[in-house]
């Protein structure tokens, strides 16, 4: 009987863990397709768009901190080169739309966006080639805090946008 209840248990955890590889591996997957926007899943929680008009908008910068060519030598020893987001952190309210505008200042290095939800699910990815500029309309549909990264450059280059309550009359 007790074979019987750990075989049992046993197997349970395994299909567990299978389910959590093949959702990480379908995750993975589209999080390294060069640019997407929201899915029909995803776009309940935010719709982006290009070339509507917005009530809103914000730039969005790359910013090279430490970079081989011009940063102190010691500092890219030791952390690589470093490169953030400007601002970093954003402010929009819920159901108004904004539109966004990236602009990569650097002439030798892509960058991407990729937004992620509160909960951690991918919602789009879009690049960011080098002396570019790339403009998307959000209007997020839910409040909350979501995380935005540059894939290429991690742990340093992310950000967060706080979706607040709608704006009242």
């Amino acid at each position: 009987m007790k074979g019987d209840v750990d075989r049992s248990s046993a197997c349970s955890s395994l299909s567990v863990v299978a389910s959590l590889i093949v959702a990480l591996s379908v995750s993975i997957g589209r999080a390294t397709d060069a640019t997407y926007l929201p899915d029909a899943t995803a776009s309940k929680v935010v719709t982006v768009t290009r070339g509507e008009t917005a009530a809103a908008g914000i730039a969005v910068f790359t910013q090279a901190v430490a970079i081989k060519e011009t940063g102190p030598k010691e500092t890219v020893a030791r952390f690589g080169e470093i490169y953030a987001f400007s601002p970093s952190f954003l402010a929009v309210h819920q159901g108004e739309p904004t539109v966004i505008s990236f602009r990569n200042l650097q002439p030798d290095d892509e960058h991407d966006f990729m937004l992620v939800d509160p909960a951690g699910n991918v919602l789009m990815r879009a690049i960011l080639p080098p002396l570019q500029e790339i403009s998307y309309v959000f209007t997020f549909h839910r409040a909350g805090l979501f995380t935005f990264y540059c894939t290429m450059h991690q742990p340093d280059m992310s950000g967060q946008i706080l979706v607040l309550a709608p704006k009242r009359g």
